[in-house]
């Protein structure tokens, strides 16, 4: 595998041993159509089997398979930026290893792109909880005025939505031609190096069609709430904002940072915690509250959170930000009212 070739795609494995979920995610991959690629499946310090699964694949696909075992846990951040060590191929790919995609998904992704000189290109996905190729939930991950040879207003509407960054190939010079490299140890990784990657780039396709899918369960990375994924998130929001001053463009889309980094360092941390952690710790809270103010004192004056957050959710901010108590008793109620609201209906019903 030492050539340069088409395309690399990159898995990252944790423990995904159990119930053929990887095997499908595999499966997926090396029957896909086009022909000049290679998979770098890399696990990452798993205490199942995930690694002899991969080891079972290199042996069987040993011309485009390659399994490489990290001795360390670096989550999955770490396990893409080994992949990004090895990768030859003239494109990159990532995906979860619990997703699989069309046989075709690349061809067409990498074959648009090279008709048209784009360097990133994306399409839709399905929102999955079974193992099958039917309809799941379609996503739309990015829109169709995004696309094209991208301008200041492209790159705007590219920060706000940009959309999940494994639903994309991306050419290698705007992610492995760069000292920029997935943080370690923390969820979010994306996060933190998306805006980078899509500045990069000069020409966005985008197929409105979901050659992905995307399987939700209840172990998923996004879906379990712990003090830890919300820390992750806070971490990925400072970093993305390190990339903008490091790389020089966080004054140029102040706006769309701003808001990009409201609401996922403070907003979606603040009630993702609020629901799913307990016991609910004030300092916590408070905490989260002053660095959003101290990153950003007007936050609450930018257009896009005047116009995206909802009218509720901007009630519950300006409450924790003026009396965490306050805040906390409040919320504790209003959800406690909206559950007692439910059960009754329940019982209604019944």
């Amino acid at each position: 595998m030492g050539m340069k070739m088409k395309l690399s795609i990159i898995v990252p494995v944790y423990n995904m041993a159990a119930g053929g979920k990887l095997e499908y995610c595999l499966d997926s991959l090396v029957k896909q159509t086009i022909t000049d690629y290679e998979i770098i499946a890399v696990d990452d310090c798993s205490t199942d089997d995930s690694y002899k699964i991969l080891q079972a694949y290199q042996k069987k696909y040993p011309d485009r398979f390659r399994a490489v075992h990290s001795a360390v846990n670096q989550k999955q951040g770490g396990a893409k930026n080994i992949g990004m060590s090895l990768a030859q191929g003239e494109w990159i790919g990532f995906i979860d290893s619990d997703d699989w995609v069309t046989e075709d998904f690349y061809e067409r992704l990498i074959g648009r792109g090279e008709e048209t000189g784009a360097d990133m290109v994306g399409c839709d996905y399905h929102l999955t909880s079974e193992h099958s190729m039917a309809i799941g939930q379609v996503v739309h991950n990015n829109k169709p005025q995004q696309t094209g040879s991208l301008d200041e207003e492209k790159y705007r509407s590219l920060i706000l939505d940009g959309g999940s960054l494994v639903v994309k190939v991306y050419r290698r010079e705007i992610v492995i031609d760069h000292p920029g490299r997935f943080p370690t140890g923390i969820f979010y990784e994306d996060n933190a190096l998306a805006n980078s990657w899509m500045l990069r780039a000069r020409h966005f396709e985008y197929i409105e069609e979901p050659l992905y899918y995307y399987y939700q369960h209840n172990a998923s990375t996004v879906h379990t709430i712990s003090v830890k994924r919300c820390e992750d998130r806070m971490e990925a929001g400072r970093i993305m904002l390190r990339e903008a001053k490091e790389y020089g463009y966080l004054e140029k889309y102040r706006p769309e940072l701003e808001f990009s980094f409201a609401t996922l360092f403070y907003v979606n941390t603040l009630f993702t915690y609020m629901q799913g952690v307990r016991p609910v710790k004030s300092s916590f809270v408070k905490r989260l509250g002053q660095e959003m103010v101290e990153t950003f004192p007007d936050f609450r004056e930018n257009v896009y959170y005047k116009e995206r957050i909802g009218e509720e959710e901007k009630k519950l901010v300006e409450m924790q930000l003026a009396s965490t108590c306050r805040f906390i008793c409040y919320y504790k109620l209003l959800w406690g009212y909206r559950n007692f609201r439910k059960a009754v209906k329940r019982v209604l019903r019944g």
